[in-house]
């Protein structure tokens, strides 16, 4: 009998209180790991019921309760293995019931890697782990491990299932993981992947939300459930308990049909004690996927894009030179013109448009430094992947849109990861539209520039809307929101819709959805679009709340380009600049809200020195925003 075992490998503190039961393994255990901080403290509990055990979790932040004790738990039907009817085997629908720990591993993680395209130059790797086999009631022919890891930045854990000869196939029908949280918690509760935000109690939600999912506890903490790593699983969801007050379950579309060795999506806790620190530590939704597989990245480049909806080659032509005046590096072809994108008749290797020709275009292009992207619906996908990407590579095409994907089921999971892949093997980079939202896959595939999965400039969301995205979608990484400036359905001011390049990331980032080249007037603000990158060398969440404001500042280089934007309310904003290197004069130039100027879209540009002292004091009207663009003073 052993009580009270410590165990310290690599300077990682795992505390265990372990009963022993001799040749059987682990009846009971509390296990706990700590964050490399000792800030965040992960629990894993067994815990006999009604005569079954069951397993659980909790998660604390300073002492301070995340997560409440609460379930771990996937449902598995393997009936149709041959190998478990041979062995006559139970086959254990509820898995998770009587599990016995057979073998705990720890280990330290601390490496960096450099993003292709990214928020940040380089990127931290760093947490504790701690990996528990298990197997049902000591039978060796399945086995699960749960793995851990603990960042500074949070938590996340998965279900895992090694390669086993004697267990290979394991039919997931549900996964039934909890979340239960402190009483009085609220969420920002979003429907689908293009819905509208709400923040709400945990109770009486209309339907399943969305992941990430931000939350708001009420000791002061903000956290953010998400899913990395959905690469052969079914997409989950969040939806309410209907037995527990206050807690989360996991909700998967559909099961999934898994062969050893193999691990469902990591569950991931991010916990900040500001909101921003969310937005800040969205990389950990990288770290939870593989490094790339890409081994020359040479051809993906990131860069600005203006949709086209041309008729005509002198459209197309008329665009790329509005590009070239712009600095944008791209221009889309959008949907149709290959012809009915929703038919599996149309041929996304031709043309449908009279008098487009599209050799010449994307030549004229390429002279002027412009590159050509392609929309393909996913009929054509689905009907042509094998080669057409091979066709648009040897084009000159450069990246392909791919539109209105089936998403959520495993099946259609495995599909859009290999078209990803058939992608990136012909060198051509990817856009995601419509409800497919990424879970970190763009480190592993960084040919993935951005995905829809938003409600953007396509359907005119307010402000308000606008200052919720960066403290939810924006954790799950790039977003094409696809910003517009001229059309007069904006809901929002000019400077609003300038800033939002700053404040929303995306490497390949959609400006001027719905324009068009006729709709410029030489506006003197636009400098700024025409300035801005899409990838940086490090990014600032200076301040903000969800449904507020938000303040952020990036760096490119020795520049910084710092956005404002509040919600549908008036609003008075000091920026203080003591992210500025000390010592240094910059040059500000800021884009303001005015309605005295008299231009069609009032916005006012103006300069003045600064230094990392200087403090900026903004007075933003409703829907309003403020750009700022810092550069070093020669």
């Amino acid at each position: 009998m052993k009580k009270n075992a410590i165990i310290l490998m690599t300077g990682l503190w795992i505390s265990c209180f372990i009963s022993m039961v001799h040749g059987q393994g682990i009846k009971d255990s509390v296990l706990s790991i700590r964050s490399p901080d000792k800030n965040i403290t992960f629990r894993f509990s067994q815990k006999a019921d009604a005569g079954k055990r069951t397993m659980y979790y909790s998660v604390a932040y300073k002492n301070k309760q995340v997560i409440l004790q609460s379930t771990l738990d996937l449902q598995l039907d393997n009936s149709l293995s041959e190998k478990a009817m041979a062995l006559k085997v139970d086959q254990h629908k509820n898995w998770c019931e009587n599990l016995l720990i057979t073998g705990i591993d720890s280990s330290l993680h601390d490496t960096t890697w450099v993003p292709v395209t990214g928020e940040q130059a380089i990127i931290r790797d760093h947490y504790n782990a701690m990996n528990i086999t298990l197997v049902k009631d000591d039978n060796p022919i399945y086995v699960m491990q749960v793995q851990v890891r603990v960042y500074n930045e949070g938590v996340a854990f998965r279900y895992y299932f090694p390669e086993n000869p004697k267990g290979t196939y394991y039919n997931v029908t549900s996964e039934n993981t909890e979340f239960s949280v402190p009483e009085g918690t609220q969420g920002w509760f979003a429907n689908w992947a293009q819905a509208p935000y709400y923040k709400l109690p945990l109770k009486d939600w209309p339907g399943e939300s969305e992941r990430p999912l931000t939350i708001e506890l009420p000791n002061g903490l903000f956290a953010a459930l998400g899913e990395a790593q959905l690469v052969d699983y079914a997409r989950t969801k969040f939806k309410l308990s209907t037995d527990k007050p206050s807690t989360l379950v996991t909700s998967m579309f559909g099961g999934a049909q898994l062969i050893s060795p193999v691990g469902t999506p990591w569950r991931a806790i991010m916990i900040a004690e500001k909101p921003g620190d969310l937005i800040e530590h969205n990389y950990m939704m990288l770290n939870l996927n593989e490094p790339s597989r890409i081994t020359n990245a040479d051809w993906i480049k990131p860069g600005k894009i203006m949709r086209v909806m041309a008729q005509t080659t002198a459209d197309a032509k008329a665009n790329i030179d509005f590009a070239v005046k712009h600095n944008l590096q791209y221009i889309l072809f959008d949907w149709k013109w290959y012809g009915p994108a929703f038919s599996f008749s149309s041929d996304a290797t031709k043309v449908a448009i009279p008098d487009f020709d599209l050799p010449g275009i994307i030549k004229y292009g390429n002279d002027k430094g412009v590159g050509v992207w392609l929309y393909v619906n996913q009929q054509g996908l689905y009907a042509q992947s094998d080669s057409l990407f091979a066709v648009y590579h040897k084009w000159g095409v450069k990246g392909v849109k791919f539109g209105f994907v089936q998403q959520g089921s495993h099946r259609w999971t495995t599909w859009v990861e290999k078209a990803i892949q058939q992608a990136a093997d012909a060198h051509i980079m990817v856009n995601m539209h419509d409800d497919w939202r990424p879970t970190g896959e763009q480190r592993t595939w960084p040919n993935l520039m951005s995905a829809e999965g938003i409600r953007g400039n396509e359907e005119m969301p307010d402000a308000s809307h606008n200052t919720v995205l960066p403290f939810t979608r924006y954790i799950a990484g790039a977003a094409d929101y696809t910003i517009c400036y001229f059309d007069k359905r904006i809901k929002n001011t000019h400077a609003h819709q300038l800033a939002l390049a700053a404040i929303y990331y995306s490497p390949l980032q959609t400006l001027y959805w719905y324009d068009k080249p006729s709709a410029e007037h030489n506006e003197p603000e636009l400098e700024f679009w025409d300035k801005i990158p899409t990838t940086w060398d490090e990014t600032k969440v200076i301040q903000g709340a969800p449904g507020q404001y938000i303040t952020t500042a990036r760096r490119s280089g020795k520049d910084w380009f710092v956005a404002t934007i509040t919600n549908n309310d008036a609003r008075e904003v000091k920026l203080d600049l003591s992210f500025l290197e000390p010592g240094k004069k910059y040059k500000a130039t800021i884009y303001s809200d005015d309605p005295l100027v008299n231009t069609a879209t009032h916005v006012k540009v103006s300069s003045k020195s600064v230094n990392s002292n200087t403090a900026l004091k903004f007075v933003l009207l409703p829907s309003g925003g403020e750009a700022v663009y810092l550069t070093p003073e020669k």
